[in-house]
């Protein structure tokens, strides 16, 4: 009888260390983004657009803990730390904004533990440094987009510009840069003001601007708050140009901007436009690839950049994960530090906005092919070619 009571022991303990090996084999994802707060439109897309992530990986099977940080840089860094040290994740995926991300980059720095961000700012990545090796992102960064707007408005006799953005890191980062592609090309910024995200009036600012007469306004805001001047610009009789920035690029920008924003141009991602695209487009076929894996799941039309952009970050961790598993199991600092690696090391990756190309010193990894110009022409997202 003791014989039997030890051996049926020592088969319950060995099964408990098989289930603890099968756990600890699991992938474990981090999520934080900012599915409720301003930032709401560009969260909740990311949000719906995890759902669609492998649940298996390299024969490892995946959990996503998705946590909201409700737009607040204080609340992104508590869901990083949490997911980090509570959940013993592998690796974080967010945040939504510029600020919540940049907030972020000292907790997984700290434990070692690589993030992909879907915010734009290139502050996120750049200059690289200790911290920021553990930091990659998928947006295209302002400067880019900057270029983009810039030529627009050259090749359109744009020579004044008004320039408008959020009073934080988005705001800043994108004056920064957009500084730099106006003198590239002769136009002058004649007027500079700020907002905050939760403004419900920006008379005061409009007033400024147009007192310097620009031939146009950039708006550099994200998400329906980027409407207000928008508004506010058509009621005090603006008639020049208005340009937004990519992170407008959703069907809620739409809806709460209305009339207002009609005629509007912008830099987005191909995913915005990807049946507009050219057939020989490189990003046209994966760009559709996630427009039809979303609308199955949400609807005709519910897509936006926002979400492509989380889609991204899993296709990024996705490619990574095999060349990682070669190196250590998951749950552990090696292979942390191996799937950090194998980030750097993807190449010719397909996604939704570009082609990735990452390397050690340049953790965005995208190119010219991931942006378009499109005009906002009958409440719809018109491609310029």
């Amino acid at each position: 009888m003791m014989i039997r009571r030890t051996l049926i022991a020592t088969a319950a303990l060995a099964l408990l260390g098989f289930n603890a090996a099968v756990a600890q084999a699991q992938i474990k994802v981090g999520v934080t983004v900012s599915a409720t707060g301003p930032a709401a439109s560009l969260g909740i897309p990311e949000k719906n657009t995890i759902a669609l992530m492998p649940k298996s990986i390299g024969g490892k099977t995946v959990e996503y803990i998705v946590l909201d940080d409700a737009s607040d840089t204080t609340k992104a860094v508590a869901n990083t730390r949490r997911l980090i040290t509570e959940d013993k994740v592998d690796i974080v995926l967010g945040s939504t904004t510029t600020p919540n991300s940049l907030a972020m980059i000292d907790a997984v720095a700290e434990a070692k533990v690589p993030m992909i961000s879907m915010a734009a700012s290139a502050r996120i990545v750049e200059p690289m440094d200790d911290k920021k090796r553990w930091v990659f992102k998928t947006p295209q960064n302002d400067i880019m987009m900057s270029l983009a707007i810039a030529t627009h408005m050259a090749d359109n006799g744009v020579r004044k510009v008004g320039f408008i953005g959020f009073a934080d890191a988005y705001g800043e980062g994108w004056f920064n840069e957009f500084s730099k592609a106006a003198a590239l090309k002769g136009i002058q910024i004649v007027a500079n003001e700020r907002y905050a995200r939760n403004d419900t009036s920006v008379t005061a600012q409009v007033l400024k601007l147009q007192a310097a007469n620009p031939d146009a306004v950039l708006i550099a805001g994200s998400g329906t708050p980027a409407a207000l001047p928008a508004k506010a610009l058509k009621e005090r009789g603006y008639n020049g140009k208005q340009y937004q920035t990519h992170g407008v690029a959703n069907n809620d920008f739409l809806r709460v901007g209305g009339k207002d924003v009609e005629g509007t141009i912008l830099p987005s991602g191909p995913v915005l436009v990807a049946d507009q695209l050219p057939a020989n487009h490189p990003v046209r076929k994966s760009a559709q690839a996630y427009v039809a894996a979303y609308e199955a799941a949400n609807g005709k039309g519910s897509v936006s950049t926002f979400g492509a952009h989380a889609w991204d970050a899993g296709a990024l961790m996705a490619a990574a994960v095999p060349a990682a598993l070669k190196k250590a199991q998951p749950g552990t600092v090696e292979f942390r530090a191996a799937l950090r690696d194998a980030l750097e090391g993807v190449k010719d990756l397909a996604g939704a906005h570009g082609i990735f190309n990452m390397s050690a010193g340049d953790h965005l990894g995208l190119d010219q092919r991931a942006r378009v110009m499109v005009k906002i022409e009958n409440g719809a997202w018109t491609y310029l070619p």
